[in-house]
């Protein structure tokens, strides 16, 4: 369901790309017309969807005007290297089944066919990875009134390396991590009856029912390096259009949040 073409059924409707893509498509098109791409903080996984059919709604302006959409990195990442990974206990236990059929090689791996509801589940997880990565922008707008001559000169010359350094919170990043550990750890827990080891209340063996060191890999080398370069890509789009004397007047400017 994450290979493009894989399916007659859509390419036989003239669609070439993933199952999943058509998914998003069909679900982001809804989406659409609902005017949820309207919205400043919401961006879509597809291309050429339809107008809105409820009126627009008056957001505040609090971003500056940009195209940026890292949604495509999102589902590249997704697909390659989180879905793999979050799967692997089922693909090995759906192989062990066929062994034990006789079925050997690259037949084991086949999967469940349960196209449907792993989709859905994908475009929920896909949605809220993407609200998470994009308030990035908020953030860099933020930091940039805050203090805007300390942005401007790398802004200009460009200087990605120098950006990233003043958006940076090392202690800010390691204090989240070890916080998404525990609440991972905590919610991951499946307490079963059994006898000990005892780990849960009333005498109740716990297990995990996730991985939970993929979850906090998932924010660590995915979500947080993502996040920063959209931080950065705002950043670096942030004076376009203005003239010298609008960028002269913001880098003597002191705080305007």
């Amino acid at each position: 369901m994450y290979q493009r073409g894989a399916f007659k059924e859509l390419t036989d409707l003239g669609f070439k790309e993933s199952w999943l893509e058509w998914f998003l498509k069909e679900t982001e098109s809804f989406h659409a017309k609902a005017r949820r791409y309207t919205s400043p903080d919401e961006y879509p996984f597809s291309a050429d969807l339809p107008d809105p059919v409820l009126p627009s709604l008056d957001f505040p302006k609090i971003l500056y005007p940009n195209k940026l959409n890292a949604n495509p990195s999102i589902l590249s990442f997704y697909t390659n290297a989180i879905v793999p990974r979050i799967t692997r206990r089922a693909t090995l236990a759906l192989a062990a089944k066929k062994r034990a059929q006789g079925i050997t090689g690259s037949e084991e791996f086949e999967d469940d066919g349960n196209y449907g509801s792993a989709a859905t589940l994908d475009v929920e997880v896909l949605q809220s990875i993407s609200k998470r990565v994009h308030y990035g922008k908020f953030v860099s707008e933020s930091k940039f009134l805050e203090n805007p001559a300390a942005f401007i000169p790398h802004i200009l010359k460009p200087n990605r390396e120098a950006l990233e350094g003043l958006i940076t919170k090392p202690e800010v990043e390691r204090k989240l991590l070890v916080r998404l550990h525990k609440k991972a750890s905590t919610y991951a827990q499946d307490i079963v009856e059994g006898d000990p080891p005892v780990n849960g209340a009333n005498g109740k063996r716990t297990s995990s029912k996730i991985d939970v060191d993929g979850v906090v890999d998932l924010y660590e080398s995915y979500i947080i390096p993502l996040t920063k370069e959209v931080e950065v890509d705002y950043l670096l789009n942030r004076l376009e259009g203005l003239s010298q004397d609008e960028i002269e007047n913001l880098s003597k400017s002191k705080s305007t949040s």
